[in-house]
């Protein structure tokens, strides 16, 4: 597990906790990570790491607390969208922020798969606001037919699923990593979004 560790953790024990379990829950889900394996990889003890997050499911709240305010500062810098090329500009900041952070999408591919089960309200109290909000913007631009919460689940669905597992090829996948292939997946999201919104 070594290869998860950030080349540089912070100094501040409760920062490295959380930026390593960050990466853990993204790479193997809730479910899939221990406390002591948080602890390891960080390079502390199980105590302190305790100590400084409590358990771990109060560690994974903090984890999804932090990844949605990231998720909601791109959507409010955006605030105040009314138009198509408004809509578009945003559509690209949520395609920029879920590939220079794709724990965040990670995150929710592994919530979508059934991870941390136990912990039911996250959809309610993160997911939900953000899709209302958004569904709110694409009715203000789409044609009146549309249904503006599938057509933002769409996106997300679409984005998230690219960002984890990318575009199986004979050689492997191509993702993230390849700025041609997030330019040709952007490219395919904006004619996904012009179609399923009758925009011209």
């Amino acid at each position: 597990m070594a290869d998860l560790a950030p080349p540089v953790l912070p100094a501040d024990p409760r920062e490295r906790i959380i930026e390593t379990a960050t990466r853990l829950f993204a790479a193997l889900g809730y479910d899939g990570t221990s406390t002591r394996l948080i602890a390891a990889t960080a390079g502390l003890n199980v105590a302190t790491v305790a100590y400084h997050v409590g358990g771990k499911r109060d560690l994974y709240l903090t984890v999804m607390e932090r990844a949605h305010q990231a998720e909601r500062a791109v959507l409010e810098a955006h605030d105040g969208v009314a138009d198509v090329p408004g809509l578009r500009r945003l559509l690209d900041a949520y395609i920029d922020f879920c590939v220079e952070h794709p724990e965040v999408p990670a995150l929710w591919v592994h919530r979508w798969q059934s991870d941390a089960a136990d912990i039911a309200d996250l959809e309610s109290r993160y997911a939900r606001p953000l899709v209302e909000r958004m569904a709110a913007v694409v009715r203000g631009v789409a044609e009146a037919d549309v249904d503006a919460e599938y057509a933002v689940m769409t996106v997300v669905w679409c984005t998230h699923g690219f960002c984890r597992g990318g575009v199986p090829d004979a050689a492997g996948r191509r993702g993230i990593d390849r700025p041609a292939e997030v330019r040709r997946f952007r490219a395919h999201v904006h004619r996904l979004v012009d179609r399923m919104l009758g925009l011209h």
